[in-house]
């Protein structure tokens, strides 16, 4: 409700807006046709100019005033007025001409400008705002079938969600199977299918049946409510370039107020000195000079546009299910060195699959019934991985007894009368089953199946690599990242076959988690000695985990990136990237989205700055109209603000 409230009062303000510079603009071109048409006196004149003078100008001068009130006079407002008001006054001085209505022209222009920041604003807060709209507004409960807000919910309560609602709190599957439509989370298209058991994050959409809950996080600890509070508070993290500007522009603009005042006082003083001419005559020309001089000096393009731009480039990452904690990384991201990968739940999916079956004595299929059957009722991956590979054992009627497992070897059963016995060697010479060597290589676990004493086959189970983790590494290469290095704590085989697989430049395997920091510490030693030969050029190592178990290794790295990390506190905190879902790919968009919103920034202060400088030079030797400044100043921040809006327009994220 509250950001409705605030969208509807940003609306009106640029109505407001919007009126105002429409009434200006006719009160103004009433004023040139009453000055054409008559012979008024200056003074009467000014008064005609004054109507559409302060219909445009009122709200700027009540913030000249305020900011002088509260010490923070040197903002472009103040700026403006004293170019304004030195403007109608200029006319009064003997021998020089009248600029009331280049005085009127120069805060409706302003106006305008205003206008453009405040839309683009909206503009930009509405990508951001888009992750708002996943929060549901009300929570059926089970228990007496009444409807509450959110927050007054409490863990473990049971609540139900209907078709085409949205998941209003994190909690498990009790009842019901759906699919979820997670696009306003992570990005992605594709229904997530759930059923009992299955945990759901806030957010989702449930787009087939009804579901229970049951609730496992309070709303403040909600999924939805986290990412909420990361996006409104990665403004605190400033960029380098962001906060050079805040700078930039406090020290500048009294410089320049300063200088206009000099200007303006010390060549008549010199020509009064040296050449004994009229101060009075002399005067005139340099002040509106100097008034020029400042309203071209304004740095509103600068100060205006580049947050904007990265505003933007923030919440056009975020539709891209991609969170970026504040401005300060995209100088970090846009200029990765190193990416450094967890194994396993990054690079590949974390759970056991089949991948290979080799059967001895006995058909495929029958290899696969039988070792399903004998691990029906194990709890261990492994069961789990034969189970998904073979899912008609349930239903195909096999009498199954005398289930027994035997520590460090495997389990045994009677199948319809047979004994079966699946698992590792061992249990295979304590059965008598006799094989030979595989000629097959191996990249897993090794699953033996004997029947009755005599070999029957093996089967491979490993963990599946994701479908775009080659696609990933293969992008990051082609943007300039020059090594990409895998850690895990598998066995160095597996290690080196996924690494192969997936063409990773450098691999490290058997690591405990301590190891992974220390490895993470030594090749950010390397980049800081490679960064110091090449005379301090940026190179950052980025950390991508799945946030298990990672944050030490998140916090440590100059960019931490936590991969499908909705249900793991530690790495939302610790990361200084969250992405939504499990895709590695999403690593090279958000390089993508860097890389072209540090560019759009760059172009805003060159253009600003280019523009700026010709007009004051011009300004200075007094060639330049006051139409010249206003175009310096109020045109180029337009331009600047249109072209930072493109930083919300994410296209495809390749750069």
């Amino acid at each position: 409700m509250e950001h409705e409230h605030q969208h509807h009062h940003e609306h009106n303000h640029l109505h407001r807006q919007v009126a105002v510079i429409a009434a200006s603009a006719l009160l103004l071109i009433a004023a040139v046709v009453i000055e054409k048409t008559t012979s008024l006196a200056t003074w009467q004149l000014l008064l005609v100019y004054l109507v559409p003078y302060l219909v445009a100008g009122h709200d700027t001068l009540k913030e000249a005033a305020e900011g002088l009130l509260h010490g923070e006079a040197f903002n472009e407002h103040l700026l403006m007025s004293v170019a304004t008001i030195g403007a109608l006054a200029i006319g009064f001085l003997p021998g020089a001409e009248t600029e009331f209505p280049e005085a009127v022209f120069v805060m409706l222009f302003f106006q305008i400008g205003e206008l453009f920041e405040g839309y683009a604003e909206g503009q930009s807060r509405q990508s951001i705002a888009h992750l708002m709209d996943l929060r549901a507004d009300v929570v059926h409960l089970v228990c007496g079938e009444t409807d509450v807000r959110p927050e007054e919910v409490a863990v473990g309560s049971l609540i139900s969600v209907k078709p085409g609602e949205r998941i209003p709190l994190d909690g498990v599957v009790i009842e019901g199977t759906s699919n979820l439509d997670t696009s306003s989370l992570t990005g992605e298209s594709m229904p997530r299918g759930v059923e009992p058991g299955d945990e759901v994050v806030s957010g989702c959409i449930n787009l087939s049946g009804r579901l229970v809950l049951r609730v496992t996080r309070s709303y403040g600890e909600s999924t939805v409510a986290r990412i909420i509070d990361l996006v409104e508070h990665a403004a605190d993290h400033k960029s380098r370039s962001e906060a050079f500007i805040t700078r930039f522009a406090r020290v500048y603009t009294p410089v320049v107020v300063v200088a206009a005042i000099a200007l303006a006082l010390i060549p008549p003083l010199i020509s009064l000195v040296i050449y004994h001419s009229s101060f009075s005559e002399a005067f005139p020309i340099w002040a509106a000079r100097a008034l020029m001089f400042l309203v071209v000096s304004c740095p509103c393009a600068l100060v205006i546009s580049v947050p904007l731009t990265f505003f933007g480039g923030i919440g056009g990452a975020s539709r891209k299910g991609i969170l970026i904690k504040g401005s300060s990384y995209f100088d970090q991201i846009a200029k990765l060195h190193t990416v450094v990968f967890d194994k396993t739940g990054t690079l590949t999916e974390g759970r056991f699959a089949v991948t290979a079956v080799h059967p001895d004595s006995c058909d495929e299929h029958h290899l696969l019934h039988l070792a399903a059957h004998v691990e029906h009722y194990s709890t261990h991956p492994i069961g789990e991985a034969l189970r998904q590979a073979f899912p008609e054992e349930a239903t195909d009627g096999c009498r199954v007894s005398d289930v027994e497992e035997v520590a460090g070897q495997g389990i045994k059963a009677q199948v319809d009368g047979q004994t079966v016995c699946v698992g590792n060697e061992k249990m295979m010479a304590a059965a008598g089953a006799v094989h030979d060597v595989c000629p097959h290589e191996h990249h897993g676990t090794v699953i033996h199946v004997s029947i009755d004493g005599r070999y029957a086959g093996h089967i491979v189970i490993s963990d599946v690599v994701k479908t775009d983790a080659a696609e990933a590494i293969s992008r990051l290469h082609q943007q300039g990242v020059e090594r990409t290095v895998m850690l895990t704590g598998d066995r160095r085989e597996v290690a080196g076959k996924v690494a192969q697989q997936l063409g990773i430049d450098e691999w490290h395997a058997e690591l405990l988690p301590t190891d992974k920091v220390e490895k993470v510490e030594q090749l950010l030693r390397q980049e800081k000695q490679t960064a110091s030969l090449q005379r301090g050029r940026g190179r950052y190592l980025a950390f991508v985990g799945d946030g298990i178990n990672d944050a030490p290794v998140l916090a440590r790295a100059d960019v931490g990136i936590a991969m499908g990390a909705l249900g793991s506190d530690a790495a939302i905190e610790a990361a200084d990237v969250v992405l939504m879902d499990d895709q590695p790919s999403k690593i090279a968009v958000a390089v993508g989205i860097a890389r072209r919103t540090i560019g759009i920034a760059r172009q805003n202060v060159a253009m600003a700055i280019g523009v700026k400088a010709a007009v004051l030079l011009l300004a200075a030797v007094g060639m330049a109209t006051l139409w010249m400044a206003v175009f310096a100043d109020v045109g180029v921040t337009v331009l600047a603000v249109l072209n930072a809006m493109r930083a919300m327009k994410t296209g495809g994220g390749r750069s």
